[in-house]
């Protein structure tokens, strides 16, 4: 579906943010923040009309009010910077309710002006196609690229588990290998060792490279130039009669060849092995 494009802020550091359920928030009793007066709206009061005023309770400077609404869902190392807000109304809607989504945007930016006045705030309208149903705010949400609602969708739209097909299956998302529709026990390095030479299909890769890739300073038994041939030999005899898709260069190194049958079953996030 559509959306207008938003442009994030001008700042460093946001290559990592992402966006925390407040649903588990626990509710504060009666306090609000702290030297400021908060109104309170009445649910069916009417646009206009006098807004009662609760006085804040102001508690000693540098304590912490011990009520104070904590955020669950932030985890360790991170830290809570606003919120998102979906409201889910078609401008039909809005109408029909005397108002307009202009009208809905103007009232939250000045009830949020009123109870916190340093808050920066933006709008944004989450567009779909004309006629395509849906709930109001699963299209807000999905416009507006929220983690939980694509994680949903993308759970929806999965594709049924295919029956086993004959010839070889690498699965990069599962990290296993079926021969004929068997799984083969290939082990954690073996696997790596493979899915290195498929994700560089039909470029020939030396034994350095391999070697710097997938075994660390650190490691115990790193292998030399020699001994790499050991695992590439192990590898081959797990693959059975699809040994053949490892390759030997003749005094260049290896090569993942695919044929006809071999299936490659891709991760849905990009592999971590950058290349």
């Amino acid at each position: 579906m559509d959306r207008e494009p938003i442009e994030p802020p001008a700042d460093e550091g946001f290559d990592d943010m992402s966006l925390a359920t407040l649903d588990t928030i626990r509710p504060p009793a009666t306090r609000y923040p702290a030297g400021r007066p908060v109104s309170h709206v009445p649910a069916g009061a009417r646009p206009g009309a006098p807004v009662p005023q609760i006085a804040a309770v102001t508690p000693p400077a540098g304590q912490p009010r011990a009520d104070a609404p904590r955020i669950r869902a932030v985890p360790e190392g991170t830290e809570a910077r606003g919120f998102a807000l979906y409201v889910g109304i078609d401008a039909e809607k809005a109408e029909a309710a005397g108002t307009s989504l202009q009208g809905i945007v103007g009232e939250i930016k000045q009830l949020i002006a009123r109870i916190a006045p340093d808050a920066e705030s933006y709008a944004s309208v989450a567009l779909a196609p004309a006629g395509a149903g849906g709930r109001d705010v699963d299209v807000v949400r999905l416009a507006l690229q929220d983690p939980a609602a694509l994680a949903k969708q993308r759970q929806a739209q999965a594709p049924q588990p295919e029956e086993p097909k004959p010839g070889v299956v690498i699965d990069i998302s599962r990290k296993r290998v079926q021969l004929d529709g068997d799984t083969a026990p290939l082990t954690y390095k073996e696997f790596e060792l493979l899915q290195f030479l498929v994700l560089r299909e039909g470029r020939t890769v030396d034994r350095h490279e391999i070697i710097a890739a997938l075994w660390g300073e650190g490691d115990d038994d790193v292998p030399n130039e020699r001994t790499i041939d050991v695992h590439v030999r192990r590898l081959r005899s797990k693959l059975g009669a699809f040994e053949d898709i490892v390759r030997t260069v003749r005094g260049a190194g290896y090569r993942f060849d695919r044929h006809a049958d071999v299936t490659i079953r891709w991760a849905s996030t990009p592999s971590p092995d950058v290349f």
